[in-house]
């Protein structure tokens, strides 16, 4: 036991305020990762810096479909053809006239064949001319409707609707529609009600018609750039496809189109695109088809395909706008995200079908 006199502690005052405003410090090490990158300022593991896919294939059917020749370039073609259509006609009778000479039998024959050709070539002319004035008629049909709906003219509603009466007349599964519309018409009253019951009636069908044409052109195009390895190969059958399509929705929506007709409505969509800036909002679409960063896990081609078969769909939508006789009232307007969800779906079944 100790003989010093235990001290008496004495309280101890600590300053809060002075210990809040003085920095803390505790001991530093400084390591020699210090200068290097922090984790936080890395890429997301999803970002890709690979380019994202062109939709070539589909750029070059715009181009060849939609950029129409120069004057000279149509002055050039239409008098080539103009010779060589005379002298070949010139050279059908010459070699006619020698065989009238040599053999009449042969050549009354080959008279009758020459006969038989031009009366095909008048008809195969008058099938265009028809087909291009059905044209003309939804056409007519459309700005009427716009006209209508813009004025809000009861009397321009009812001739559109009769127009589209006349236009579906001998459609036999639209017989029931006709039916249909011709008892409701009467209890409309001003001009949107009356269009919004005649597209719901005659072309609420239809659009599901046309719909399904989009999604298996946008199939097919697909699958053949991803699959097919050849240059030019898919670029022939994309311009087929869009083509056969273009051609099915100007049927369904009433339309036809021939040959000629049918490259000339093909011209007339691709201008429909140009005008409205679909095409040029093709990287908008490959961007938002590409987002997380989809496509760069793929396949550069198959990345391809489906930027492709996305753009033949938003030809299609332009088609139905373009073939369509009424404006989309009360029925929704198609998707391209829609359209090309369905149609890879459709491939998708289809090979596990197969």
């Amino acid at each position: 036991m100790s003989d010093d006199p235990k001290r008496p502690r004495r309280p101890v005052i600590l300053d809060l305020d002075a210990a809040a405003a003085a920095p803390t410090r505790g001991p530093q090490v400084r390591t020699p990762t210090d200068d290097a990158p922090s984790p936080a300022d890395a890429p997301p593991i999803d970002a890709s810096d690979a380019p994202l896919p062109r939709p070539r294939t589909m750029e070059m059917v715009t181009r060849l479909v939609g950029r129409g020749p120069s004057r000279l370039t149509r002055f050039f073609i239409n008098s080539g053809v103009a010779l060589f259509t005379f002298l070949l006609g010139v050279a059908a009778l010459d070699f006619i006239n020698r065989l009238l000479v040599s053999y009449p039998l042969l050549g009354w024959i080959a008279v009758a064949l020459f006969a038989l050709f031009t009366l095909a070539c008048l008809g195969m002319a008058l099938r265009e001319w028809w087909a291009w004035r059905r044209l003309g008629r939804i056409d007519h049909l459309q700005r009427q409707a716009g006209a209508a709906l813009a004025e809000d003219s009861l009397d321009q509603a009812r001739a559109v609707t009769d127009g589209l009466v006349a236009l579906f007349s001998r459609r036999a599964d639209l017989q029931w529609q006709r039916d249909r519309l011709a008892e409701r018409r009467a209890e409309t009253f001003d001009a949107h009600t009356l269009l919004t019951l005649a597209e719901t009636e005659l072309l609420a069908g239809l659009d599901q018609q046309a719909r399904r044409e989009i999604e298996v052109a946008a199939r097919t195009v697909a699958a053949t750039t991803a699959l097919v390895p050849l240059a030019f190969a898919d670029v022939a059958a994309a311009l087929a496809a869009n083509l056969r399509m273009i051609r099915r929705i100007a049927e369904i929506y009433g339309g036809r189109a021939g040959a000629v007709g049918g490259w000339r409505l093909a011209r007339t969509v691709m201008t429909h695109l140009i005008a409205t800036g679909a095409v040029a909002a093709g990287d908008d679409l490959v961007h938002t088809m590409a987002g997380g960063g989809i496509l760069s896990k793929l396949s550069r081609r198959f990345g391809e395909g489906l930027v492709n078969g996305a753009l033949t769909a938003r030809v299609g939508i332009a088609a139905m706008e373009v073939c369509r006789p009424l404006p989309f009232l009360s029925q929704p307007r198609p998707k391209v995200g829609n359209l090309i969800g369905r149609a890879l779906t459709g491939l998708f079944d289809d090979q596990r079908g197969g």
